[in-house]
């Protein structure tokens, strides 16, 4: 059984090395406010099993002139889970739960491998290509949310 549910900053840590930053010092997987109070972080298991993990910050980016902006970092599914469907669920968990917010806008930095799942998921690119070193050449994307 597939279960969505907040955790604490440091349960994201290994599967954001496992995922994310494998080549990297694991301290590298501990990111600026991952700690703050309105930053979330959820977890998806499987019989008690974290396979899925996303953080949430509230934080601008200058491209943007949206008062209320949300940053998705750290999204990783464990590489024998991937192409489930878990890693939508997670991002639509985290939109669904921002949405008591009346109007907000997610952004993130997408890695140019990952752009087909996002725009399935109505994310939109914005500017041009650029490198994150020594991750990999990414994009923004956003999506705007409206709610009456």
């Amino acid at each position: 059984m597939i279960q969505i549910r907040k955790i604490a900053a440091a349960e994201t840590y290994p599967l954001r090395h496992a995922i994310l930053r494998q080549n990297e010092p694991i301290e590298k997987c501990v990111y600026p406010f991952d700690t703050a109070e309105s930053t979330l972080h959820f977890g998806l298991f499987e019989n008690n099993t974290l396979l899925g993990i996303i953080s949430v910050f509230e934080t601008s980016k200058d491209v943007f002139t949206d008062k209320k902006q949300f940053q998705i970092r750290g999204m990783a599914v464990l590489e024998n889970h991937q192409k489930k469907g878990y890693g939508a669920a997670l991002v639509q968990h985290a939109m669904t739960y921002l949405q008591k917010e009346q109007e907000f806008l997610i952004w993130f930095n997408a890695r140019i491998i990952a752009l087909g799942f996002y725009e399935k998921l109505g994310f939109e690119k914005i500017g041009t290509e650029f490198e994150i070193v020594p991750i990999g050449m990414h994009y923004i994307m956003f999506k705007r949310f409206y709610n009456p």
